[in-house]
């Protein structure tokens, strides 16, 4: 598996570190994450904790969530819960600075509504002092600009990331990150859609039969 640094192979999965977190973006090879996810989290030693994803921009602590709770972002303060979202084609986002990590589900929908800037107003609320904290992120495997063709509405809506009939979603995630004030976003560079090298879930090249991949982020 070739991997731009700062991230890495970990048991066939893609992992990086960054200030104060470690994060995993799950590959096919540990299965549909709806189904995996409590051995996942066995095999790496942490808590996984998610929401039910709606699309949104709403963010909840993984300490709040319940069985019914809808957030498209969760961040935690403590190292025995790690936040963690699925994607088959969505942009997943981990956040980091030290004392606390968060992850983000960034569709189109998510991206429009606001999910990215609400996560990191969520982060600096909770933390001390947070003009003084420096966060990190990193964008895993996701549908690219390369695969990711849409209808003429979206290219209406984000007209400064088409590339002829297709959308950009992971540079739209870079530029609100960098608005939104996070320093260095380290990007695998991947595609769900035409990747092969890791193999992984994508709903546009599956259909509804795709499994999910999970990021999933802890303190360290």
């Amino acid at each position: 598996m070739q991997l731009p640094a700062p991230f890495y192979e970990l048991d066939g999965q893609i992992a990086v570190d960054i200030p104060g977190a470690r994060a995993v973006f799950t590959t096919r090879s540990w299965g549909d994450v709806r189904e995996t996810l409590p051995a996942i989290g066995k095999r790496v030693g942490v808590t996984p904790v998610r929401p039910r994803q709606v699309h949104g921009s709403s963010v909840v602590a993984a300490a709040d969530i319940a069985a019914d709770t809808e957030a498209d972002a969760v961040f935690a303060t403590t190292g025995n819960l790690a936040p963690t979202v699925i994607t088959a084609d969505c942009v997943p986002i981990v956040i980091a600075a030290p004392g606390i990590v968060a992850t983000v589900h960034a569709g189109w929908r998510g991206l429009a509504g606001g999910v990215i800037s609400q996560t990191l107003a969520e982060l600096q609320a909770h933390t001390d002092g947070p003009s003084a904290l420096v966060f990190n992120g990193a964008i895993g495997p996701a549908a690219g600009a390369c695969c990711y063709e849409v209808g003429p509405d979206l290219r209406d809506r984000f007209p400064d990331h088409t590339v002829g009939d297709n959308l950009d979603l992971k540079a739209i995630a870079r530029q609100q990150l960098e608005a939104a004030g996070v320093t260095a976003i380290h990007d695998t560079g991947i595609c769900t859609i035409c990747g092969t090298d890791p193999p992984l879930f994508s709903y546009r090249r599956e259909g509804p039969a795709a499994g999910r991949q999970a990021a999933i982020a802890w303190l360290t």
